[in-house]
């Protein structure tokens, strides 16, 4: 990196969980400037409070954009606003870090990875695990462990309060299998290194607070080439059941692969998102047995010496972010593997919807 390049201003658009994390890592990263924190209610300047104040704050992005000239763009709003912004910043000449998932539509986030080219401009999409080491440990050992490979994964948040009212403003754009199914579909793409050939899944409306039409828990199953399959299970709300609610787990012919995650997995955390990252253990069980059929080798603790915060994993993020613009690095990849996990995602909303198994292309 070039120390002597000026820093980046960037404009935060959005002030809840994620954009309050994102603008804590800008306010101590050294390449960043925060130009200016957008949102429609109160939570900028709870958070230009939090900062220390002396950030120009917004309630209205398009005017926030041209006034301030940004940089680059931070949006970590809901997923319905997520296509037109970045295209907006993107129009005006700025790099773009967003939150997932891309669009809240396949054809919206094509549009969106189309204008990154057109205006030749970074696009990084907010796919946190992908920083985490303990992930890149857990998706490097499932690689060990043979094909076909079978992969169980979940995250149940029992919610009340403000974090059930973000669910239900979540669930006007997307449903559960959606918003957070796509980082573990993306985790099962990495670990198979296949394409998927076809996907069910089934949901249930749990509650009358979100529309008829609209589901607070889904079970999706995927299907690879390789003949490899993966579950991921999400619930929302305040009657969902904190019993296993995180499980992530892989096993194939050799053995099998589990975050063990004793703490975060405790009652009562299931919507901390603090503890959606954590791993605190990695349990390798090797499947070999001996002349008598006993195991040949026993179970194996992967010592997770660097385990981030979440926090700590978005000032991560933010400094690959920064690093992708000050090296010019190729994000391509990156980006189709966002839209291919998206595009997987809509397909088992799809198959929630019509009740048959969809078949990809």
């Amino acid at each position: 990196m070039n120390l002597d390049k000026k820093k980046i201003r960037i404009l935060v658009v959005g002030c809840g969980n994620m954009g309050t994390a994102h603008a804590s890592a800008y306010h101590q990263l050294d390449g960043f400037e925060i130009c200016g924190l957008v949102s429609t209610g109160e939570s900028k300047n709870v958070l230009n409070d939090l900062l220390g104040g002396g950030y120009s704050i917004f309630d209205d992005y398009r005017t926030a954009l041209l006034q301030t000239k940004p940089d680059a763009v931070c949006i970590s709003t809901y997923p319905d606003t997520h296509e037109t912004y970045a295209i907006q910043a993107m129009e005006q000449g700025c790099h773009v870090f967003i939150e997932k998932p891309l669009a809240d539509t396949l054809a919206g986030a094509k549009r969106v990875a189309e204008a990154a080219i057109k205006y030749n401009k970074k696009l990084l999409i907010g796919y946190i695990l992908r920083y985490h080491p303990s992930w890149q440990k857990f998706i490097k050992l499932s690689h060990e462990m043979g094909k076909p490979l079978v992969m169980r994964m979940n995250l149940n948040q029992q919610s009340q309060g403000a974090k059930w009212d973000v669910h239900k403003n979540l669930m006007k754009s997307l449903s559960p299998i959606v918003d957070c199914g796509v980082h573990y579909i993306d985790v099962m793409c990495q670990m198979t290194r296949s394409k998927p050939i076809q996907v069910s899944a089934i949901g249930a409306r749990l509650t009358d607070d979100i529309p008829i039409g609209n589901y607070n828990y889904g079970h999706l199953h995927i299907t690879f080439e390789d003949g490899s399959v993966g579950w991921y299970e999400a619930g929302w709300g305040p009657m969902i059941s904190e019993t296993a609610f995180f499980v992530k787990d892989v096993f194939g012919p050799k053995g099998s692969v589990s975050i063990v995650a004793k703490d975060a997995a405790a009652i009562g955390k299931s919507s901390s998102i603090e503890d959606h990252t954590k791993t605190e253990g990695i349990r390798v069980h090797y499947a070999a047995l001996n002349a008598n059929q006993h195991f040949l080798t026993p179970d194996l603790w992967v010592d997770l010496k660097d385990e981030p915060d979440h926090q700590e994993l978005c000032n991560r993020e933010q400094r690959f972010f920064l690093k992708a613009i000050d090296e010019n690095l190729d994000l391509t990849d990156a980006t189709a593997d966002a839209i291919n996990s998206l595009m997987i995602a809509f397909a088992c909303d799809q198959s929630v919807k019509n009740g048959e198994v969809v078949r990809l292309s």
